[in-house]
């Protein structure tokens, strides 16, 4: 049983109140608090209470009723992670290429959180009611690289405020066709990009649900979900060059978001098979056999290299990195090594 008084100036309703006014150890989203509600898990009096817009007034006590986390669906499978750094109240990992993170239709098995639900046991206290890891954002099944998951509700939700305000730093390298510098003309023509101090391409569009292909995204300018994406060229290859490595840091985090702006400002990513179209690499700037590595790549050639955040119950400044894996490694080594490569701005 938990006690909520409702304190000075309370919002209009209920589930708002509750939610500001609950003890913060107990790490209780509004979405939860009211599902409480919808459950008659709250009480005033002893009487149950259930209309989250009911108009609070300072001095009411409810007591909300939290049973104990219950087990998830979800079963546990022995997969293997590397694991960058864990305690009681987070995990991150280094996800490879390949692995799923969450179950969904088609892949209920085998996925990230299988693998968590198995690694941390009983460690896991309890998110939203459920003994499972707290996924506060994704990265694709052939993205390879860094992931943070909260293993309790307190660190769920601290996370989550992090996302929301933006201030969490993410760069992601990745392969890409063709050279995004700013003394390419034709960038300055495309809708929502523009160039920053130090060479920094700025891409600012929408992103919604392609109207005919419900599996992509698309850029739009009108609806949609607000998506920013900043890069900038560490290296590029070829003569002339035809590809480059860019680091690209992410103001918010979309579904697709670097995939989708990449391909909007005419450089897809080496390997993309949903965004990358027909492209290939050009084997004049090349040659004939590394321009044929390029188009043998599996995967979209994208990676989570850099992950820092504030530790959501310590306030510890936290700064991760992971090196590229073996096959994007080997990639820019075979091109560093048979087509030349200079640096970028």
């Amino acid at each position: 049983m938990l006690r909520v008084v409702i304190g000075p100036n309370p919002p209009p309703r209920l589930d708002k109140a509750l939610a500001r006014d609950v003890p913060e150890e107990a790490a209780l989203s509004r979405s939860r608090i009211a599902r409480l509600l919808a459950e008659g898990a709250v009480r005033q009096e002893g009487a149950v209470v259930r209309d989250a817009r009911l108009a609070p007034r300072e001095g009411m006590t409810f007591e909300l009723v939290l049973a104990p986390a219950g087990e998830v669906e979800t079963r546990p499978e022995a997969i293997a992670l590397k694991v960058v750094w864990e305690d009681s109240d987070l995990i991150v990992i280094d996800k490879p290429a390949g692995l799923v993170v969450h179950p969904a239709p088609g892949s209920w098995q085998g996925t990230l959180v299988n693998a968590l639900l198995h690694h941390c046991g009983e460690d896991l206290s309890g998110i939203g009611g459920e003994k499972r890891p707290g996924i506060v954002h994704r990265i694709d099944k052939d993205t390879s690289g860094l992931l943070v998951v909260a293993k309790s509700d307190r660190a769920h939700h601290g996370l989550a405020r992090q996302f929301e305000r933006h201030s969490v730093d993410r760069r992601y390298l990745a392969l890409v066709h063709g050279v995004p510098a700013a003394s390419d003309p034709r960038l300055a023509g495309i809708r929502g990009t523009g160039f920053e101090p130090g060479g920094i391409l700025k891409i600012t569009t929408q992103l919604a649900r392609h109207r005919t292909d419900r599996q992509r995204q698309a850029v739009v300018f009108a609806g949609g979900r607000h998506a920013v994406t900043r890069l900038r060229v560490v290296e590029t290859f070829g003569t002339p060059p035809a590809l480059a490595l860019v680091e690209c840091r992410l103001e918010t985090g979309r579904t697709h978001q670097i995939r989708v702006h990449m391909a909007h400002v005419g450089h897809a990513l080496v390997g993309d098979p949903v965004y990358g179209g027909r492209r290939k690499a050009s084997a004049r700037a090349l040659g004939a056999a590394l321009a044929a590595q390029v188009a043998a790549f599996p995967r979209q050639a994208l990676h989570a290299a850099t992950l820092g955040f504030r530790h959501p119950v310590t306030g510890e400044a936290l700064a991760f990195e992971s090196p590229l894996p073996e096959d994007f490694a080997a990639l820019v080594a075979a091109l560093r090594a048979g087509a030349g490569a200079g640096r970028g701005t």
